[in-house]
């Protein structure tokens, strides 16, 4: 469970059971409703899209909410609070968007940066520093008007790539709340993202969320790839750990309302329109293609590859037809302009250059048409050609499915639609490639009956059980179990009543510990491990600390003990360097925890240069009785792989000796097994009489410090990840925050939120 990230504020840990209180807030940028301004009077109807319909059943239940944009600009207050009433009897509250927010964040930065760029169009993509920001500044407005109607124990589901930034806006405002993203578009890979001048914050915005969701596993592929080479964050099996706190990405394919097109198709009127529509036509086969108006639709190379089609197979000249619809969008922009341009000219081309008096092989249609419409023409068509160059889902390839009654039908389906990876039984091809198309045209066309009944038959199945609500369900689940299992892999944050009581037992103690990690829990990491030298506030730190007569402070390292004597060896403080082999306590020379050999480092030297030779950036750091392979300036991705493949190296090489092999934070270390930062903790315990300890550590080589101390002691993690520590703090400057309370000094570079 994800606790304040600001200590001093009293926090209670939220229930992740939905109580009677707590409520489910969906947002999307649009809200579920037409809103249409006419003679003065506002009319509100309900939206059919699939989104709307598959969350309908919740959003509509007891307090849940849906944000978004009403869909209109409204500038009136009066007329704002008549659709804010109006809307909050029906579940929902609006977020209203001005002309310039809607002509920058959405027709802008949305549709002219991010929609190309995960679209792989990326040469139609804009980079416009005023865009973003106008982006920012709308994801914040989405983010006030949630904080206005949120609980801290509210689940909140975010939609889309218009509010890539509101997860993260959200975490900060409500760090208890259950929040799940999902993307409805594809997303590109490492090498297309990263063209993106805000990929980063782009990235750290969705990692706010419990969950992140997308339709297939390889958009989900992507993701994890961009955050751990961008971002720097790698994952396993899905769950990615930011240091702080851990999430989940997965797959979800979305479905169809299936029961929805499949009484649709049954209704009496829709068998008339049937009728009507295949009688006009005059023609034994037809092919239907409905799509909106977009580049990533692949429209043009569709009719390129029906017109070679119609070439290369005369014999169904006057026996087919392809009944196209193009829905209207964005036409105003100039790309669709070009593309509108671009097909209109391919259709006048094949009907004028294949045309009879009694059959066009194109019937060609530039307008939008109510569900029963779209029923008769899928219950008429033999084949659907559902072609995109790219899409998340596509949901008309399903919806053409559903409506298939008799079964007989084939569906021509890209492999680059999402929905391929669900509909097997459909005849996949390559968008790019006419020929394939035409041939799988052919084969569609002369497929037996039975065979086609085969394959609808199937598809049929799967997409009847994995409907739009079983998509919801999935989803709904899921991100209970992510909280469920960050609950139980968390520590508790070290609030305030914890401070207090710490507090307390630090005043009445007369002999006090403290084991304080160097790197990590002190000072943040650096890419040159020489450059994290102690600042002057840090050593301030430590003098105050150590100067009281009943605390004694021991930090510890991984460090050559030279390097630790150069920057501390001058307070009054105990040192540990190099996990635990050399020790010193203060006013004393260093010493060894015992005996130990390194005779073992020349061969294990060899293969950690055999890596630095591979690894360009790497580098080894040698200690008396250690050696470190470094990774931390390795560009992402190459480092992780080559430490995995390292570790597995040295441990099978240290099986049947007495070595340990430590995979570290961006560096992978092995030393003598008998030596550990506990070992050496428990030596400081041991000789000297304490009523007081508090130990603070930062990665799993600091388990071991934790699981030395006693059970009354305070042992902090830097992070929110699984630890045996009792506590957990976010950063090196809530530990230092947490050391300048006990001892009442006010450190000056610490962030104002923590004084």
């Amino acid at each position: 469970m994800l606790l304040d990230h600001t200590l001093g504020q009293q926090l209670q840990k939220p229930d992740i059971r939905y109580n009677h209180m707590a409520k489910l807030i969906i947002v999307s940028n649009r809200l579920p409703v037409k809103l249409q301004e006419s003679e003065g009077r506002l009319d509100f109807k309900p939206s059919e899209g699939g989104l709307a319909t598959g969350l309908g059943s919740i959003y509509k239940k007891k307090n849940n909410l849906w944000i978004g944009w009403p869909g209109m600009v409204v500038e009136d207050e009066s007329q704002q609070q008549q659709i804010i009433d109006n809307l909050n009897g029906q579940n929902m509250h609006p977020v209203f968007l001005s002309d310039k927010e809607i002509k920058e964040f959405y027709e802008g930065f949305s549709n002219e940066t991010l929609w190309p760029t995960f679209h792989y169009f990326s040469q139609y993509a804009i980079y416009e520093q005023q865009l973003w920001e106008t982006y920012v500044e709308v994801n914040q407005k989405y983010c006030d008007e949630l904080v206005k109607v949120a609980e801290p124990d509210d689940t909140i589901w975010v939609h889309d790539y218009q509010l890539l930034l509101l997860p993260s806006m959200l975490r900060e405002k409500l760090p208890g709340s259950t929040i799940g993203f999902f993307q409805h578009i594809p997303f590109p890979s490492y090498e297309v993202f990263r063209l993106l001048p805000w990929r980063k914050e782009l990235l750290e915005g969705m990692l706010g969320s419990d969950l992140i969701g997308f339709h297939t596993y390889d958009d989900m592929r992507h993701f994890l790839s961009s955050v751990n080479r961008l971002v720097g964050h790698g994952s396993t099996h899905g769950w990615i750990n930011t240091g702080n706190r851990s999430l989940l990405v997965d797959s979800f394919p979305m479905g169809i309302d299936y029961e929805k097109y499949e009484q649709t198709a049954e209704s009496d009127e829709v068998k008339k329109r049937e009728k009507i529509y295949r009688n006009n036509l005059h023609s034994k086969k037809i092919i239907l293609s409905i799509d909106r108006l977009d580049y990533s639709k692949g429209i043009p190379q569709r009719l390129l590859a029906f017109e070679l089609f119609l070439e290369r197979y005369p014999e169904f000249h006057e026996k087919v037809t392809l009944v196209m619809l193009v829905v209207p969008s964005r036409d105003a922009v100039e790309k669709y302009k070009e593309l509108k341009e671009e097909v209109d000219e391919l259709v006048g081309r094949i009907n004028g250059n294949y045309s009879h008096m009694n059959w066009n092989p194109i019937q060609y249609f530039y307008r939008s048409y109510p569900l029963e419409t779209l029923s008769a023409f899928y219950r008429m068509a033999d084949v659907a050609l559902v072609t995109p160059m790219r899409d998340g889902m596509n949901l008309v390839c399903k919806e053409y499915v559903a409506s298939k009654l008799d079964q007989k039908g084939v569906l021509i389906l890209s492999e680059m639609a999402g929905a391929s990876k669900e509909l097997s039984e459909a005849l996949l091809i390559n968008p790019n490639d006419i020929n394939q198309m035409v041939e799988t045209l052919h084969t569609a066309l002369t497929m037996p009956e039975d065979v086609q009944q085969q394959h609808m038959r199937h598809m049929q199945e799967s997409l009847r059980r994995y409907n739009i609500h079983h998509w919801v369900s999935m989803f709904m689940d899921r991100l209970s179990y992510v909280k469920i299992k960050q609950l139980s892999m968390a520590t508790t944050y070290l609030d305030e009543a914890t401070y207090q009581e710490l507090s307390n037992s630090y005043e009445e103690a007369s002999s006090r510990l403290f084991f304080l990690e160097y790197d990590g829990a002190l000072v943040d990491y650096h890419n040159r491990p020489l450059m994290a030298a102690p600042d002057e506030d840090l050593l301030e730190l430590l003098q105050v600390l150590s100067s009281n007569s009943k605390n004694r402070v021991v930090v510890i390292s991984s460090r050559e003990k030279d390097n630790m004597q150069r920057w501390l060896g001058h307070l009054n403080i105990d040192l540990i360097a190099e996990h635990g082999v050399w020790i010193k306590q203060r006013g004393t020379g260093w010493q060894t925890m015992t005996s130990l050999i390194d005779d073992w480092k020349s061969d294990i030297r060899l293969i950690l240069d055999l890596y630095v030779d591979r690894t360009p950036g790497s580098f080894i750091e040698e200690k008396e009785y250690s050696l470190v392979w470094h990774y931390r300036r390795v560009e992402t991705g190459l480092g992780e792989l080559r430490a995995r493949e390292l570790v597995s190296h040295l441990n099978f090489l240290a099986t049947n000796s007495n070595l340990q092999v430590l995979d570290g934070q961006m560096a992978v270390e092995i030393k003598a097994q008998e030596v550990s930062k506990g070992k050496a903790t428990s030596y400081w315990l041991n000789m000297y009489p304490h009523d007081f300890v508090l130990a603070i550590g930062d990665d799993w080589g600091d388990e071991d410090i934790f699981k030395a101390m006693p059970r009354e002691a305070y042992t902090v993690k830097i992070g929110n990840t699984h630890s045996v520590a009792k506590y957990h703090l976010d950063s090196c400057e809530e530990a230092r925050k947490l050391l300048s309370r006990l001892i009442g000094l006010k450190q000056k570079k610490l962030p104002k939120e923590l004084l």
